[in-house]
């Protein structure tokens, strides 16, 4: 049976991403493998917020092909989506599928959902994957114009390109992100905690612009799990065994913003316990999820990640002192303690608006 490997750089967002492409391996009949050098499909799903994990990504293409030459090297993640030419012209990388694809990595890369054991592992080709889909219709995401060309001009990498020939160009897959609609998700386990906290990312993507941040460049705009699929995850987690959950985002305040303002019965599943208390027919805001997980699932201890200080409204606050189920927690981040500095970063607060903050939290 064919076996893949995982390897994940960066944040936590990117470890979520990271479960929920063994979960697309998995589903297509893969195994995963304990280590780089067992896999027959590596996928290195990278970061890029430093200079530095740019750099730990090339080393592990390098090491991975020095240890396990045979292996299909699939790279993914921010790194891909930013520089996917640099990434293709390394040597021993087979693909490069943006974050813009990474929902669709497995499909790309597998040629047959039944990966038998009889079946020689290889990649489809491109000309195949847009005959055979949708009946012979591209698949969205797929059509040659969403190709990133190698060389960064305006013409389209051809359909039939394929990485089938070990001595062909690694193939592209690389598109517009800013019209990214599609969300990640899958619990993350954090060994450091024995797998006793996994970590759900329901909220990717980011709307701000700071001067400093290539985020919102390789993930794209603000996105949220839809309310309903966070409950049934929870609720999975829950009758699993575990106690306690953490939920995270890129900018996880901003959860809910992007959805349509509809009667929360109809637009999520059906979940007419969402329609809370306070805002009557929709779910959009951090605190109102937490509210419904509380309300729809038998959790023991919700624990809220990492939340921008604008983000933290009295609402916020006060339901997370006030909740036996929420873990006392606060993890506000805080880029500079100078005001000139917080403006030319484009952030949207002042060191007086975080100290104010902080404040109200240890005061509630």
């Amino acid at each position: 049976m064919p076996q893949f490997f995982v390897e994940n750089f960066g944040c936590r967002a990117t470890q979520a991403d990271g479960a929920a492409l063994e979960r697309q391996f998995e589903e297509r009949g893969l195994t995963p493998a304990t280590s780089p050098a067992q896999a027959s499909v590596v996928i290195l799903n990278t970061c890029t917020v430093t200079s530095g994990a740019d750099q730990d990504a090339r080393a592990a293409i390098r090491r991975v092909r020095r240890q396990n030459p045979e292996a299909r090297i699939i790279v993914t993640g921010c790194y891909a989506q930013r520089a996917p030419e640099e990434i293709a012209a390394l040597p021993g990388v087979d693909l490069v599928v943006g974050n813009s694809h990474k929902h669709r990595v497995a499909e790309i890369a597998i040629p047959h959902v039944d990966c038998a054991p009889e079946v020689q592992l290889n990649f489809v080709s491109l000309e195949r994957l847009a005959g055979t889909m949708n009946e012979g219709q591209s698949p969205e995401g797929l059509k040659p114009h969403s190709l990133l060309p190698p060389d960064g001009t305006a013409e389209a990498v051809p359909f039939h390109k394929t990485i089938c020939d070990r001595n062909s160009e690694s193939a592209i897959f690389v598109s517009d992100i800013f019209a990214h609609t599609e969300l990640l998700a899958a619990p993350v386990f954090d060994a450091a905690n024995e797998r006793t906290r996994p970590n759900l990312k329901i909220q990717d993507g980011c709307d701000n612009r700071c001067s400093f941040c290539v985020i919102p460049y390789v993930r794209g705009q603000s996105r949220s799990l839809d309310p309903g699929r966070i409950i049934r995850e929870i609720n999975t987690l829950v009758n699993a065994g575990y106690k306690e959950v953490v939920i995270s985002g890129i900018n996880l305040g901003r959860w809910g913003k992007d959805l349509p303002t509809t009667h929360a019965g109809t637009a999520h599943g059906g979940t007419a316990a969402l329609d809370l208390p306070g805002e009557p027919g929709s779910v959009r805001s951090l605190v109102a999820v937490v509210r419904a997980i509380l309300a729809e699932t038998k959790l023991e201890k919700l624990r809220v990640s990492s939340v921008e200080p604008m983000d933290w409204t009295d609402d916020l606050i006060s339901l997370v002192a006030s909740s036996p189920r929420i873990a006392k927690h606060a993890h506000v981040p805080m880029q500079s303690g100078s005001d000139s500095v917080l403006r030319r970063m484009h952030r949207k607060y002042r060191p007086c608006h975080y100290r104010e903050k902080i404040e109200t939290i240890r005061a509630a």
